[in-house]
């Protein structure tokens, strides 16, 4: 049972990295070495942070690249969660 839904890394990078430093998008893109557009998208939850960018996110923002990955995951696994039918899958048992 899903208590809450994860927020997309694109809500945490917004309200945690960039508006506290007062930065614009076109700030942080240039300072995280991507354009605009691509932070845009994950900004808006279009796409995610991948393993690159959890290492550029690091770097210029904080927190490990595996902690970004697992925002990112936890995302995604809600997202199945909520869409996969897997009602008829059985656990496999040893003989």
């Amino acid at each position: 049972m899903n208590m809450h839904k994860p927020p997309h890394p694109g809500e945490i990078i917004r309200d945690v990295c960039i508006e506290p430093l007062n930065l614009t998008v076109t700030d942080a893109a240039r300072a995280l070495g991507i354009s605009r557009k691509t932070l845009s998208s994950i900004l808006n939850g279009r796409a995610g942070v991948s393993p690159e960018m959890a290492l550029r996110l690091s770097r210029v923002f904080g927190r490990s690249a595996e902690a970004w990955l697992r925002l990112q995951q936890q995302f995604d696994l809600d997202k199945v969660r909520n869409s996969a039918d897997i009602r008829k899958l059985r656990r496999i048992e040893a003989a």
